[in-house]
């Protein structure tokens, strides 16, 4: 395992993807743990995914995106311009259509992780 340390906390990942920049496409399975859905890569809410190197929350995030209807482009971890622009489509979608107030910013950090888990949980 390589360990990355984040100012918000710790992430453990796999040797074989953890703060590389090279893409690789990274397949998703879903879970469900009421009221909250898992793509099996990222457990937490804080780690926001960075849009320069692979990152198992930039993948937790892509993964829920498109089951979510979002469209991230490839699941690589990188969260760059797809990803972010899926995450804005996203929030501006919570924000309009179910009372949330969350920055349309693209940005998947502490308020937009439980609204993304929430809503692919009941989609499931």
């Amino acid at each position: 395992m390589t360990v990355a340390t984040l100012t918000t906390g710790t992430i453990a990942a796999p040797a074989a993807f953890a703060g590389t920049t090279t893409a690789q496409a990274y397949s998703c399975s879903y879970d469900a743990a009421e009221p909250y859905a898992y793509a099996g890569y990222y457990e937490g809410m804080s780690v926001v995914p960075s849009s320069t190197v692979v990152t198992t929350a930039g993948i937790e995030a892509q993964c829920l995106l498109k089951w979510a209807g979002f469209d991230p482009g490839t699941i690589d971890g990188v969260f760059g311009t797809n990803s972010r622009a899926a995450a804005k489509r996203f929030q501006t979608m919570m924000n309009n259509s179910h009372g949330y107030t969350l920055a349309t910013d693209g940005i998947v950090g502490s308020q937009t992780w439980p609204a993304l888990r929430t809503y692919v949980c009941y989609r499931m």
